[in-house]
């Protein structure tokens, strides 16, 4: 099956055509704990996640309120908060375990990723608004993340990540540090987690009107390019939007960087 989705970067807006793939990753399952635990901040309880556990690999979406910590599954990837809740912003939680069960060996830097974020909260049959890229694989434009990485051992949280130093803005030396310190990281490691806020990006989203936001996680194989996991959810801010694609399709073009975000703010728990 074929479907169009539009891929928006900061500075172009690229039509992709995109297939269903049939058999790659399994069912999703919902309202679930992501292995180990919660790695990073402190205080924040596991559970509620959107997840995929295909090929050894597990994936994990969920969207919440930040600092409150407030959850509100639906228990089918669905996750609604009335417009006073998600004013002003409000946090989605991604995870990725390479070797959840501990049976593969593969490590973070063993797959590549995507990332999808709707840009449209109230889109009409026919397509789906995202701006999309890899939200772990270093770049020249963004050589390191604050990502929380661990292992399945590691306990609720004690991430252990990628700082700039101490100076603001960060030294060349700094820059270089951090970067090396990430591929090691990301080299010897198969858990990786953050919180993000849908405001860090470039999207239009006003907390005061109903809308339906799309988020999406993918994991593709580093050598081949075939996917191995996905895992999707919506936010329903308010009454939500109108009609939506159910799912996004497995994308076929990987790469896409932030362009021009080469420090991420820090998390917001």
């Amino acid at each position: 099956m074929l479907k169009n989705i539009t891929v928006k970067t900061l500075g172009a807006t690229i039509a992709l055509t995109v297939f269903n793939t049939v058999g790659s990753t399994a069912p999703l399952l919902y309202d679930q704990n992501i292995t180990p635990d919660i790695i990073f901040g402190t205080g924040n309880s596991n559970g509620s996640f959107t997840v995929d556990r295909s090929n050894g690999v597990e994936l994990g979406l969920r969207a919440k309120i930040p600092f409150t910590g407030t959850l509100h599954s639906n228990g089918d990837g669905t996750y609604s908060y009335s417009l006073a809740e998600a004013n002003p912003r409000w946090n989605f939680d991604w995870t990725v375990n390479t070797d959840y069960a501990g049976t593969t060996n593969n490590v973070i830097s063993s797959f590549n990723y995507l990332l999808g974020i709707d840009t449209d909260p109230a889109s009409g049959p026919g397509g789906t608004n995202f701006f999309t890229f890899d939200p772990i694989t270093p770049s020249t434009s963004v050589p390191f993340y604050d990502h929380s990485i661990g292992t399945n051992a590691t306990v609720n949280g004690a991430g252990t990540e990628a700082t700039s130093g101490n100076h603001n803005p960060p030294t060349a030396a700094e820059i270089v540090a951090s970067a090396n310190l990430y591929r090691s990281l990301i080299d010897n490691n198969n858990v990786l987690q953050n919180s993000w806020r849908h405001a860090f990006f470039p999207i239009s989203y006003d907390p005061t009107i109903d809308g339906t936001y799309d988020i999406f996680l993918m994991a593709f194989d580093a050598n081949g390019g075939q996917q191995v996991a996905s895992t999707r959810i919506q936010a329903i801010i308010g009454a939500g939007g109108t009609f939506k694609v159910p799912e996004p399709a497995p994308i076929t073009l990987l790469g896409f960087g932030l362009l021009g975000m080469v420090l991420l703010r820090r998390k917001l728990r």
